[in-house]
């Protein structure tokens, strides 16, 4: 009888342990109409995703992730084996994000006519990412 109870409660678990993780994903989805620039090339291979809170995003350049907050003016690291692709959109969970942010500098905000172009660099003398995000007609941020 307690073997039964042992196998039903870990059996309850294993089912239960996948639709919690999948709870706590957040779907991303794109940003429409947006540019990003490395170095003042337009890279390759990138992606910009919004989620529910403004002035957050998160943004994929090459196999790389990061997640960045335009009002806190931070960047962190994101694990690419925790974002999966979901069609045009990614499920990640924010609880992922690395403790400590990366290290930038020379942040500039600045809205250049239906655009708020976001720059900055990494550390003191590192790459430059520009990331461009349209506004919506009364000037203001769409995410």
């Amino acid at each position: 009888m307690m073997i039964r109870t042992i196998l039903s409660t870990a059996v309850l678990v294993a089912m239960i342990a996948p639709l919690r993780a999948s709870a706590d994903q957040k779907v991303w989805k794109p940003v429409q109409f947006a540019i990003v620039r490395f170095n003042e090339d337009a890279p390759k291979s990138w992606n910009i995703y919004h989620g529910e809170k403004r002035g957050v995003l998160l943004v994929r350049l090459w196999k790389r992730y990061m997640l960045v907050d335009l009002k806190e003016q931070e960047v962190y690291e994101v694990d690419p084996e925790k974002v999966k692709p979901a069609g045009e959109n990614v499920e990640w969970s924010p609880g992922d994000v690395s403790g400590e942010p990366v290290e930038t500098s020379e942040w500039k905000v600045r809205d250049v006519g239906l655009v708020q172009r976001v720059r900055f660099r990494f550390g003191k003398n590192g790459s430059v990412l520009e990331i461009q995000l349209p506004l919506l007609p009364n000037g203001k941020t769409a995410y």
